[in-house]
């Protein structure tokens, strides 16, 4: 019996030792123009717009990829006026995430070089108009001004595009209103073993009374029947003078939410402005970057998506990540409970044990 408790009180102990640490653990919008008979769809979207209000100007630097067995196709972009086009650095993208990021709160337990190529002079095709080709990005590049979306639709065809319906459905407002669209083609990798085509970083500079992101997109009930697409997210990064809020046109409510809001370090802008190969000065004299996410839905949007100064002005912050460290102190007061509990009744029985039997008394 002796020696029994001996081993469970051993063995107790040992487990107590053990539950003491020994040290902190480590712990696009756009329109996607696919060959005839290919499904295409905008997959996710990273998108960054500089919007200088002084200049009326926005840039637009698009980071995104698509989701189709196609080979090669293309893309269509809209505009307000004839957007200047230029390759823009990837870089940017991991500095604007890391701005954006959640902080860490520790809780103890229990407690670029530009490849774009010079515009060509504009050519004319009918009542579509091609106000420049280039080479930029990756991208064969066509900036276009159509009288009607048949007459774009009929380039499109022309062209190596593919001409549908719902596309010149969804072309027809842009051209009523006189906008420019940009046409891209861009070629996928044939050695890629997924049907993802990851586009370069490409900046569209193009003056506008008010900011814009394309949100509209054609009908892609068929395309998402074939592909069936898993959910997307639609990422924006706003800089501007101050907090910005997105909205649709009419009573239709933007799914978008506000991830993050806050002012830019001057260190911070320059390695932006680095990285996309824009001057340090561009844009609003003091930067304000706002993270929209959105899990952009494939149904039709009734509007294109605009910004607005937000009347609240706050800072908004990721909710912080926790991240659990081991406290020596609070670490050995469970145990310090323990050994209380039960080292106190086996010390007790150990005493009672050793304790000599009384002596018989002699007659």
């Amino acid at each position: 019996m002796r020696r029994l408790l001996c081993l469970v009180t051993c063995g107790l102990l040992t487990a107590l030792l053990l539950a003491v640490p020994g040290g902190e653990p480590p712990v696009g919008a756009c329109c996607p123009v696919p060959r005839p008979g290919t499904p295409v769809l905008n997959a996710d979207q990273t998108v960054l717009i500089v919007w200088d209000a002084e200049k009326q100007m926005q840039h637009w630097i698009r980071k995104a990829s698509f989701r189709s067995d196609d080979e090669d196709f293309g893309f269509l972009i809209p505009t307000p006026t004839e957007p200047e086009l230029a390759e823009s650095g990837n870089d940017a993208f991991p500095i604007l995430n890391r701005l954006t990021e959640p902080g860490v709160r520790r809780v103890p337990y229990g407690s670029g070089i530009s490849c774009s190529g010079p515009p060509t002079p504009t050519a004319t095709t009918g009542a579509v108009r091609v106000l420049q080709e280039k080479l930029v990005a990756g991208f064969q590049a066509a900036v276009l001004a159509a009288g009607s979306a048949s007459d774009l639709a009929e380039w499109l065809a022309q062209n190596g595009y593919n001409r549908t319906p719902q596309i010149e459905a969804w072309v027809r407002p842009y051209v009523e209103k006189g906008w420019k669209l940009t046409a891209l083609k861009i070629a996928r990798d044939k050695t890629a073993e997924q049907p993802v085509v990851e586009a370069s970083a490409l900046r569209l500079s193009f003056r506008t009374e008010f900011p814009i992101f394309p949100y509209r997109e054609p009908d892609s009930t068929e395309a998402v029947a074939e592909l069936h697409p898993r959910e997307r997210l639609l990422r924006i990064f706003f800089v501007g003078a101050g907090r910005f809020e997105g909205a649709l046109e009419g009573p239709t409510p933007w799914t978008g939410t506000t991830a993050w809001s806050g002012p830019v370090e001057r260190s911070s802008r320059e390695a932006i402005t680095t990285a996309l190969q824009l001057p340090s000065d561009i844009g609003p004299t003091d930067w304000w970057l706002t993270e929209f996410e959105d899990l952009w839905p494939y149904a039709p949007a009734p509007s294109d998506l605009l910004f607005r100064r937000s009347a609240d002005q706050t800072p908004v912050q990721r909710v912080p990540r926790i991240e659990y460290y081991h406290s020596t102190l609070l670490s050995l007061l469970p145990c310090v409970m323990l050994l209380v509990l039960f080292g106190a009744p086996l010390l007790v029985m150990v005493r009672l044990l050793r304790r000599p039997a009384p002596q018989a008394r002699s007659a």
